[in-house]
């Protein structure tokens, strides 16, 4: 949840900061949404979205290449329950680090590797709005 910061002076002159709630984040958990649910939500949600582990590798290379070109995804850390829900969803044996975008799933990172390689990443990022069409021309 989202707020904002209030500040009040206490009796001993020390200060109080309440955040007060205004918003609810689109990456807030729903308790009654699956996590199947949860993760096509996101996924529609976000023009570049990473799924991962904590502390996983893959992904890290996975930002620095979409941060070099201009991107900054969104990033997702799973538990293993939602890690079963995505694979059940994309049909990969092994789900993360999965790469969607524009809602559709690009794959793990030799998949991303590849889309660069052929020239096809950047205007795929265009296409879905997380690239202006400057960067076709460089």
């Amino acid at each position: 949840m989202q707020g904002v910061r209030r500040y009040g002076m206490l009796a001993d002159g020390g200060v109080r900061l309440e955040l007060t709630p205004t918003t609810v984040s689109p990456l807030a958990i729903d308790v009654e949404e699956s996590a199947a649910m949860r993760i096509q939500r996101l996924i529609s949600e976000n023009p570049v979205i990473i799924f991962s582990r904590s502390s996983c590798c893959m992904c890290h290379v996975m930002k620095r290449l979409l941060s070099t070109i201009g991107v900054h995804p969104t990033v997702i850390e799973l538990e293993e329950d939602e890690i079963a829900a995505l694979s059940d969803d994309s049909g990969a044996a092994s789900a993360a680090p999965a790469l969607y975008i524009g809602g559709a799933c690009v794959g793990g990172l030799e998949s991303l590797v590849a889309l660069h390689l052929s020239n096809n990443l950047v205007p795929k990022l265009v296409e879905v709005g997380a690239l202006k069409n400057e960067f076709l021309n460089s």
